[in-house]
């Protein structure tokens, strides 16, 4: 009985260290978004700096799922959820390179005037993103697969605003020769930001595996 509380109470802090760190990501992802938002450079330098912080985080928590994937032997729920954990901190840590990507293309854009609206559309997608996350580690904590697939269904409004941003650019570009170099700058930020998404929605795939047992592909 005291080694079944032991492991109970190293996975209840393994979960609190994955929303710590998940948490982390939320936050750079938001200060990302308000860069871009009022053109901070200064916020836009904290989000690079702080990535370094969620890079630990990714590494303490995976030695500690290691050790006791050994040293405690864990078989079917227990096992899945260890196994989870490295999907989630994999991914967890992927998006947060996705917010310094847009924290870096928030200090470019700073200088320039975006036409049409683009910037606009990079934040609506950049804080779909923000809230996709957030959904997908609170069905995690709560265990919730449904709440799981309700998060990656957020996907889908990232994807069409991604693929509207897209045909508007390239229409700019034949028009306009001169603004090439923003308009490119925009589009590879919104390839990054639809990437993200697709690390979020792997996440909520790992959590339905975790909780049903089941590999489900939600990336549609």
């Amino acid at each position: 009985m005291a080694t079944r509380n032991f492991f109970s109470e190293e996975l209840k802090r393994l979960r609190q260290d994955i929303l710590a760190m998940a948490t982390r990501v939320e936050e750079n992802l938001g200060k990302a978004i308000t860069a871009l938002k009022k053109r901070d450079a200064e916020l836009a330098n904290e989000v690079r700096a702080d990535d370094s912080v969620v890079d630990t985080l990714q590494l303490q928590i995976e030695d500690e799922a290691a050790i006791i994937i050994a040293t405690q032997q864990p078989v079917a729920r227990d096992l899945r959820e260890l196994v989870t954990i490295f999907k989630l901190t994999t991914n967890i840590e992927r998006v947060g390179d996705h917010a310094v990507h847009l924290a870096r293309a928030a200090k470019k854009l700073a200088k320039k005037d975006s036409p049409f609206h683009m910037q606009e559309q990079l934040e609506k997608m950049a804080e779909t993103g923000q809230k996709m996350l957030h959904a997908a580690i609170s069905a995690f904590m709560a265990q919730d697969s449904k709440a799981a697939r309700d998060a990656a269904a957020l996907d889908v409004m990232i994807n069409a605003e991604h693929k509207a941003l897209t045909e508007n650019i390239l229409k700019l570009m034949k028009k306009n020769s001169d603004l090439v170099k923003i308009a490119l700058q925009v589009l590879q930020t919104s390839n990054q930001i639809e990437r993200l998404g697709d690390h979020i929605t792997n996440i909520c795939e790992a959590i339905i595996y975790m909780i049903e047992g089941r590999h489900e592909d939600l990336n549609e």
